[in-house]
């Protein structure tokens, strides 16, 4: 049945619309800016142009200290990836399909860490390792504390609360029934699960590793307070970006900025083409 827009409508998807340009001029005004402060200069009168800042930004993000934070974030949040899918999977699965006592305070527990501020977390991380627990840990072997490894903790505590969520949500979508007819033909339960609810769940799967691999190389809080930020040590581009603002280099603070806002335009881009309709929390 054809549909026809009346002229009220179209004036009520006007008004509402006013805000969606107004937020989408305000986030690529300030991306133009950032592209257009690194960018050549072009004097008019008389007319030159200056490279300077295309040249900076390249000896920026190829020197030694950058290359090494962008090696250990690649490094720190493919690990956080693994293992918060590993988490998340079985976590998600239980939550969406079984009620048991105490369910509702666990599922608040889980994203504690996604309303958390990140200064918190990364204190709760440094007070968790000063208790005895902690220091029984750190005694037989586990050593995060301003260690590259505590990296990786200070990402998965955030990153893998957003995965468990996101995969809830994926199972939450998927009806049992498909379960329940693997489970005629015999299939043990965790065998039905494989064949008949885990394929569907693929591209919540991915959508969840995208964001959290997203969430975890921009992870900044957590891991300065509990890593700090030493340069060849524990130095990954967030911390990068900080302690170039804390010596005033404006423009090389920039520049590993923009290695991040690319990288967050692939994550934007993967997740439309291969998230499905998996949404964010």
């Amino acid at each position: 049945m054809l549909t026809t827009t009346t002229g009220g409508e179209r004036r009520f998807f006007r008004l509402m619309a006013v805000p969606l340009v107004v937020y989408f001029l305000v986030v690529l005004l300030l991306l133009v800016a950032d592209v257009l402060y690194l960018g050549p200069t072009v004097t008019l009168r008389p007319f030159s142009v200056s490279w300077e800042g295309p040249v900076r930004f390249w000896e920026t993000v190829t020197s030694p200290e950058i290359r090494f934070a962008l090696g250990l974030s690649l490094v720190t949040s493919l690990i956080t990836v693994l293992l918060s899918i590993v988490i998340a999977v079985p976590t998600g699965y239980v939550l969406s399909r079984r009620k048991f006592f105490g369910s509702a305070l666990v599922d608040t527990i889980i994203d504690m860490p996604i309303v958390l501020p990140p200064l918190a977390v990364g204190l709760s991380l440094l007070v968790f390792f000063s208790q005895p627990v902690g220091k029984w840990l750190e005694a037989h072997g586990v050593k995060l504390v301003f260690q590259p490894a505590g990296i990786v903790a200070a990402q998965f505590v955030v990153a893998c609360a957003f995965a468990i969520r996101m995969m809830k949500a994926t199972f939450d979508g998927i009806d049992r029934r498909y379960e329940s007819v693997v489970r005629t033909l015999g299939f043990a339960p965790w065998r039905a699960f494989l064949v008949g609810c885990l394929p569907l769940a693929r591209s919540g799967m991915v959508a969840a590793a995208v964001i959290t691999w997203a969430r975890a190389v921009g992870e900044f809080g957590p891991v300065i307070v509990f890593c700090g930020a030493t340069r060849f040590r524990t130095e990954v581009l967030p911390t990068s970006a900080y302690l170039e603002v804390s010596v005033g280099n404006l423009h090389g603070a920039l520049s590993v900025a923009l290695l991040m806002i690319a990288a967050a335009l692939v994550v934007l881009i993967l997740l439309k083409k291969f998230g499905g309709k998996a949404n964010l929390v």
